[in-house]
């Protein structure tokens, strides 16, 4: 079992506070995140573009691996993903996770393709860590092989 971590620090409260996030490898380190990151424009990460960049990453590499295991070694994957975050009440929700991908990829047919990223988009493990509709479209450009 592989076990990650990261950490959040908030200095007061509220709309006042200052907060910040740190990640286990460092390449966060006291990242500024708060209220101006998540709800306006502000300089800082904020927790939806952090799963927004762990959803694009965990579903490229899964696709990536799946890929491979066709017998493809060339190409491109470039995937955004857009996390949505909705008022729900009194509070938000994360409602949803759509992927877009770009891709370049030799020697595949479209149908093969859709198959393989449709499975890498409902099996990457933040997908099935997600309780959100997960949209998903994509580009395939393939050189004739």
């Amino acid at each position: 079992m592989i076990t990650r971590t990261a950490s959040a620090r908030y200095e007061g409260f509220g709309k006042e506070g200052r907060a910040s996030v740190s990640t286990q490898s460092g390449v966060l380190a006291d990242t500024a995140d708060g209220v101006g990151s998540r709800f306006e424009n502000g300089k800082g990460t904020n927790p939806e573009e952090l799963i927004a960049a762990a959803h694009a990453a965990c579903f490229t590499m899964a696709l990536s691996f799946a890929l491979a295991k066709e017998g493809l070694s060339e190409g491109t994957l470039e995937t955004t993903a857009r996390v949505k975050l909705d008022k729900e009440g009194e509070g938000f929700r994360i409602s949803r996770s759509d992927l877009s991908l770009e891709a370049s990829v030799p020697g595949i047919d479209e149908p093969r393709f859709r198959a393989l990223a449709e499975e890498a988009k409902a099996n990457c493990p933040v997908s099935k860590l997600l309780n959100a509709e997960i949209g998903f479209e994509f580009r395939l450009n393939a050189a004739e092989s």
